[in-house]
């Protein structure tokens, strides 16, 4: 029986290094361009908000924090810093997600398509 030897030293080493070289390049462009943020930061921040006014509506059986949600808590929440670590990456889809969950209406990120 024979042994394989694969491939020859210097090539795998080669093939080794361009793959370290082609995924540190790659690594390189995503960061650069999200700079800390991730892709999706718009859609995690919308979801907070909506979470956030969706378990509150929730828990209020007479309805008034829901009302006080529309009229503009949402906001004041989120410049209070409720909204936490989802909220820093876009403030506004917060603010967003949180009065579509305050009013009941489905998440914007529902489904396949959105």
């Amino acid at each position: 029986m024979d042994r394989h030897e694969g491939p020859p030293r210097g090539k795998f080493i080669g093939c080794l290094v361009v793959a370290v070289l082609v995924g540190t390049a790659a690594a390189g462009l995503v960061i650069a361009e999200y700079n800390e943020r991730p892709p999706w930061g718009t859609d995690i921040a919308y979801e907070g908000g909506y979470l956030q006014a969706v378990r509150i509506r929730k828990a209020d059986p007479t309805g008034e924090r829901a009302r006080a949600l529309l009229n503009g808590e949402c906001a004041s929440m989120e410049r209070t810093g409720v909204g936490g670590d989802r909220a820093v990456h876009d403030p506004a889809a917060w603010v967003s997600g949180c009065l579509d969950g305050a009013a009941g209406r489905p998440s914007k990120n529902q489904g396949l398509v959105h």
